[in-house]
């Protein structure tokens, strides 16, 4: 039921971010430009830092991250003020489940955090959740999701 990520490689500072191998240097490729639900994983060494939803295109809720000054109490990406290269990876979900709701995607995503909470520690660069009742289907995706990372 999950496809499997597209996967990109990022350099970072505090102001920008670079996705290599892009010819412009904010260009994600593939279903990251699209506007359904996504759910995103940075990680890190091979653990997830933050794991991350969005139905807009990858380029423009990572712009927001970066460029964001407190508005509305959103400060941005905590995790981009730590290293400097980071792995992304995205999972769209198909439309045929749940109509590729936010609610489902958002469960998908707490539950993914839990998971890595249970490894050890909650992931570092993590600001917030959306809590959902989940369903054992929405366990299964977070688990496979998960399984692609090595606990440190």
């Amino acid at each position: 039921m999950l496809n499997e990520p597209e996967t990109f490689q990022i350099t970072y500072d505090a102001s920008d971010y670079k996705v290599l191998g892009a010819p412009s240097h904010s260009r994600f490729g593939g279903t990251a430009r699209s506007a359904v639900y996504k759910l995103y994983v940075v990680s890190q060494d091979g653990w997830p830092i933050y794991v991350g939803v969005t139905k807009q295109p990858l380029a423009r809720r990572f712009r927001l991250g970066w460029k964001a000054k407190g508005q509305n109490g959103y400060h941005g990406y905590d995790w981009r003020h730590t290293g400097c290269r980071a792995q992304v990876d995205l999972w769209t979900l198909p439309d045929s489940v749940e109509g590729g709701s936010k609610q489902y995607a958002e469960t998908v995503e707490a539950e993914v955090v839990l998971l890595i909470r249970n490894a050890g520690q909650w992931p570092k660069g993590q600001t917030e959740i959306h809590f959902h009742e989940s369903t054992d289907a929405q366990r299964a995706i977070a688990k496979k999701i998960l399984d692609r990372y090595t606990n440190p």
